[in-house]
């Protein structure tokens, strides 16, 4: 299994009318016939005007089959893609293999925040594996939704997806878990691995299978 985390930057203004287009004809169209979408996101904070989704496919091979069959759908090609590309400013795409397992919340009704780690580099194995050790620690607090490394795009990189009830909750949780000793030992473990680190908070879209 292979994910692909896609970002579109929108020209700002525009966000409203491209969520439109996609939930009326873009996933109607697409569906989960060409990849399956894990969960679509707008920004909250972070990089403004922007839109997160994440598919899943079973191998780079069938990507490719996959989206060639969707090149060849005029409802795509001509009655979607003309529509939503003058409200881009940008397209940004990671290949990602999972670290962890993805496991979305049962529930609806969440904020969502995706984290990017780069590690110095030859430096990413060894800062993986503090992560996946500590995360039994970690998930006293909350759940993690899924954790990957990037197999194309920025190498060095660590991409985990975390929900929370709301920013408060974010908030309380963040609090705990850095009065955990086991956490702290972890964070001065791990954070001298790193070069840089980035987050951003994501809200479900209309169509999105995570709420």
């Amino acid at each position: 299994m292979i994910y692909e985390l896609r970002t579109y930057t929108l020209m700002p203004g525009k966000q409203g009318e491209y969520l439109t287009l996609n939930q009326e004809i873009g996933r109607p169209t697409r569906g989960d016939k060409h990849g399956k979408l894990e969960g679509s996101w707008t920004t909250e904070f972070g990089l403004l005007n922007q839109y997160v989704h994440l598919w899943s496919y079973p191998s780079l091979d069938e990507r490719e089959r996959l989206r060639a069959e969707l090149a060849k759908n005029t409802d795509w090609t001509q009655g979607y893609l003309p529509k939503i590309r003058p409200l881009m400013l940008a397209q940004e795409n990671k290949v990602l293999s999972a670290v962890l397992p993805l496991k979305p919340p049962a529930e609806a009704g969440h904020v969502y925040e995706l984290r990017w780690y780069r590690a110095q580099v030859g430096k990413l194995a060894e800062w993986l594996g503090h992560f996946k050790a500590i995360m039994p620690v970690r998930e006293k607090y909350s759940k993690n939704v899924g954790a990957w490394q990037t197999e194309m795009g920025q190498l060095n990189e660590a991409v985990h997806l975390w929900a929370y009830r709301d920013l408060n909750h974010r908030a309380e949780v963040r609090a705990s878990a850095l009065k955990d000793p086991d956490w702290q030992a972890f964070i001065a473990r791990a954070t001298p691995l790193l070069a840089e680190m980035r987050s951003i908070i994501l809200n479900p879209a209309a169509s999105s299978p995570m709420k």
